[in-house]
Formats: C-alpha cells, sequence, structure tokens
C-alpha cells in the first residue's frame, strides 16, 4: 500500500510561512496516494520559479528543467515512457509567459501528462513583478502606475484550442484539489489545472479571504462539463464570483495512442541497434 511516507523528502523548504504552494504540495501528496501510484512510477517536472521548486519536496523521479521549457521536456518523457504518470508543476509566469508557445502546442498534441499551474498572478520568485495573469490595475513595484496588459486568460485559450481536460482549483480547498488532480491524472490526455494559489509577500490582493468569498464548485450549479460553448462562457466568469471545479472535459486518443509502435511497450524498453539506426541516418 501507498502511503504519504514513501514521498517523503528531507529537503528543506523555504516557500514563505502561509504561501499557497503548501496547500497545493500537501494534495499533491493524497492525490498519489489515493490514486495507488508509487514513486517509482511517477515523473515530475517543472521550470522555473516558487512552484518550479515543488518537485523537490516530493520523493520520486524528477527533472527540474529552464524557464517556461518543462512541457517539451515532460513530452519527450512521455514517449520515450508513456506507462509513467508524468505531471508538471509551473507557475503563471513559468507557463503562460515564457512557456506560452509550448503550452499551447502541448494542448494540440493531447499529450498524456496532467499540468498544474500554480497561478498567484506575480512573477513570485522575482519579487513580485506583473505576470501574465495579473489584473487589469494591479499595482507592484514595477508597474506602479497599475498593470495596462488584458489578463491572459488560460482556461478560455485551452478550451477554444481543444484541451479535453480544463479545470480550476484553488489551493485553500486542498480536499477539493486532492479530487481535481486524481480526475486529471486519470485522464487520458492532457489535462489543465489552473490553481488560484495566494502569494502572501508580493500579491495583496488576490489573498485567501479575498478567494474565499468569491469562489464557488461548479458541482453545486449542476454543471455540465462536456458543453463547449457553457464552458467557454464560464471561464470568462472573475469577479465578484469565481468558479472552480471541472470546466470541459471530452475524451479523445492521446497524442502517444496514435502512435502505432508505441502500441508494442515503451520506446525504453526496446533494444537498442546502432545498425538500425545507422541505416535509418543513412537515408536522410
Amino acid at each position: 500500500m501507498v502511503t504519504q511516507d514513501d514521498f517523503h523528502c528531507s529537503f528543506e523548504n523555504k516557500w514563505c510561512p502561509g504561501c499557497g504552494n503548501f496547500g497545493i504540495l500537501s494534495a499533491m501528496k493524497d492525490a498519489f496516494v489515493n490514486l495507488g501510484i508509487t514513486p517509482e512510477k511517477l515523473l515530475l517536472v517543472s521550470g522555473i520559479g516558487q512552484a518550479a521548486k515543488t518537485p523537490h519536496f516530493l520523493k520520486c523521479n524528477m527533472f527540474h528543467s529552464l524557464h517556461g521549457r518543462a512541457l517539451p521536456l515532460a513530452t519527450g518523457a512521455k514517449i520515450a515512457n508513456h506507462d509513467l504518470t508524468i505531471v508538471v508543476n509551473s507557475g503563471d509566469g513559468d507557463c503562460y509567459g515564457e512557456g506560452g508557445n509550448h503550452f499551447i502546442n502541448a494542448i494540440r498534441r493531447n499529450i498524456d501528462i496532467t499540468l498544474l499551474v500554480h497561478n498567484n498572478k506575480v512573477y513570485g520568485l522575482t519579487k513580485g513583478q506583473a505576470s501574465p495573469t495579473s489584473d487589469l490595475g494591479m499595482v507592484t513595484k514595477i508597474q506602479k502606475y497599475g498593470v495596462i496588459s488584458e489578463p491572459f486568460n488560460p482556461l478560455a485559450v485551452a478550451i477554444s484550442l481543444g484541451a479535453g481536460f480544463v479545470a480550476r482549483g484553488f489551493s485553500g480547498d486542498q480536499s477539493q484539489l486532492n479530487r481535481l488532480i486524481q480526475e486529471a491524472v486519470n485522464y487520458r490526455g492532457f489535462a489543465l489545472i489552473d490553481i488560484l494559489q495566494p502569494c502572501v509577500s508580493f500579491n495583496k490582493v488576490n489573498t485567501y479571504g479575498w478567494y474565499k468569498k468569491r469562489v464557488y464548485d461548479l458541482r453545486e450549479e449542476k454543471y455540465v462539463q462536456d458543453s463547449f460553448e457553457s464552458a467557454m462562457k464560464i471561464s470568462y466568469q472573475w469577479g465578484e464570483k469565481i468558479p472552480t471545479g471541472i470546466f470541459y472535459k471530452k475524451e479523445g486518443p492521446s497524442f502517444t495512442d496514435k502512435i502505432d509502435v508505441l502500441k508494442k511497450g515503451t520506446l525504453l524498453s526496446r533494444e537498442y541497434s546502432p545498425e538500425i539506426l545507422g541505416a535509418v541516418l543513412g537515408e536522410l
């Protein structure tokens, strides 16, 4: 039986006290235990930022990549060994800013990975500049007169591009987040969970209290998850009411399901043949 002790890691955690990342880390541990995933069958991939430090605090396979480059690395790992459960931890700047192009193409491929975006609406690692998701008018140390660019809407973008599993969580509701992570991991294809994650040091607007007054679970509304039109409409709801839960879910073949050679097993399990490789390269 898998327990939380199996994922225990002794690395010192230096997130700020009260950081929303702690709730996400706790929900991840609970979800992996509930799913019965053993550490050797799990790969965590991250980029750069406070969110990207998450894999350091779990005992499992881990790759800490470059800023914004976690998704292409996770894609390569999934193609090499599609038996692995792969979860990407990224921040709103890391994924929607530097990694925006990779975000789009991971959706297009429908690669079977789970993407957890810790969305605190600032660049927390570099001391609080506005991120792609910062709200209009938000004042930071750099944007002293307020943000003038429209905020990036990751849920609407993902739904419009055909992502099959699109959800939003809140790090202050670990029970719901645990459930969402389990459903995302079980989904065979690209699964996005955009997680509202308060930054207690640099975002004094979108606090725990601010979110708790506004967030609600779509399950309370008897929301239908397979309607593209409803998902697009609800993805633009923001302000006095903020929906959480699964916005859109549809089934479809994942990227590796479409590759015939992978139906015989993982690339990793194949015997390496320099002769065959040489012959292929010779034809190029």
